[in-house]
């Protein structure tokens, strides 16, 4: 019986996910199918055809009420982040796999963390605004290398791990918290396993990469932006609410801290917002992830992890239902 694939995102993502060299390759494996979501009818008639499914974001939450339509679907790659969204219990129970396009999407991350650790060290962002408004040196005497520094990570996940390895040429010293990850695995990974309260006192630059769970949030609170090192960087591609945002608002105030926020208690920020205009705090627009030419990175993925499975393989980005209470 021939294989038949199921693409079960909308088409009109702000994103590219499958380039027509991933359709190809989709295409020696079987069938290939679109579920459009916007006529259920037809959604429900193309799964029902489906061994595989490649999932993103706009897929809607694959339960019990959606499985029933599935009869032969055996696994689902999601190319994308998170699968909490996505995933119910009815999945595991059908015997149904799944995986997250969590790694590639973190390399992406890692690697805006990294420019951003740099840019921010070199105080680029504040140089710049001088330049342009016809200064010079002003701002270069607070100028650093990444180096003989401490960086913190928070979290060693997909993202975190990524960042760890990006940072392996540098000479400097890495720090690292994360409670579900071993001393000897982040020794690996170059880093030294510390407390949350000594890797926020010690670093120079903390960047974050923890999911958000109810043990995350806030977990950056007053306290511990207080024992921060004056000067010290912040960097947030992870989740908003692992920070207070009043709290990081009140030491950004001071002038005791610099904060890069890919992320925010509301996107866009409302335009009062006091982010907005402290001089000391960089904003982007969520672009840590997949953008633009990136988002083939996820479909090239969720790819390879459909062959990996039809050629009997563990897939790489497979997801545990006994993961979920620890994942992002």
């Amino acid at each position: 019986m021939t294989w038949t694939i199921a693409l079960c995102y909308p088409p009109n993502l702000q994103r590219p996910i499958l380039h027509e060299r991933h359709l190809g390759r989709l295409a020696e494996l079987g069938r290939v199918l679109h579920a459009d979501w916007s006529n259920p009818e037809q959604a429900r008639r193309t799964l029902y055809e489906a061994d595989a499914a490649i999932t993103s974001w706009g897929t809607p939450t694959l339960d019990e009420e959606w499985l029933r339509h599935c009869p032969r679907l055996q696994v689902v790659a999601h190319a994308a982040g998170s699968v909490k969204g996505l995933v119910s219990a009815a999945l595991w129970e059908r015997g149904i796999r799944v995986s997250s396009g969590n790694g590639p999407l973190g390399e992406g991350v890692a690697e805006t963390a990294l420019g951003m650790t740099i840019a921010s060290l070199k105080n680029m962002w504040r140089i710049e605004r001088a330049a342009r408004a016809g200064g010079w040196t002003e701002e270069r005497r607070l100028a650093r290398e990444l180096y003989q520094i401490t960086i913190g990570v928070i979290g060693a996940g997909k993202a975190g791990t990524h960042f760890m390895k990006l940072l392996h040429p540098f000479q400097i010293n890495v720090l690292a918290y994360d409670p579900f990850v071993s001393r000897e695995r982040l020794a690996e990974l170059g880093a030294t396993r510390t407390e949350l309260d000594e890797l926020v006192r010690q670093s120079d630059v903390v960047s974050i990469h923890a999911p958000l769970l109810p043990s995350t949030r806030h977990m950056l609170d007053r306290r511990r932006f207080m024992m921060m090192k004056d000067d010290a960087i912040v960097i947030n591609t992870a989740r908003a609410p692992i920070i207070d945002e009043e709290a990081l608002i009140e030491q950004l105030s001071l002038g005791r801290l610099f904060a890069c926020l890919d992320v925010a208690s509301s996107e866009p920020l409302p335009a009062d917002h006091p982010l907005r205009s402290l001089p000391n705090c960089v904003l982007t627009c969520h672009i840590a992830g997949a953008v633009s030419n990136g988002g083939y990175r996820l479909g090239q993925f969720a790819v390879e992890e459909l062959e990996r499975f039809k050629r009997g393989m563990k897939m790489e980005g497979e997801v545990e239902r006994e993961q979920m209470e620890i994942l992002a």
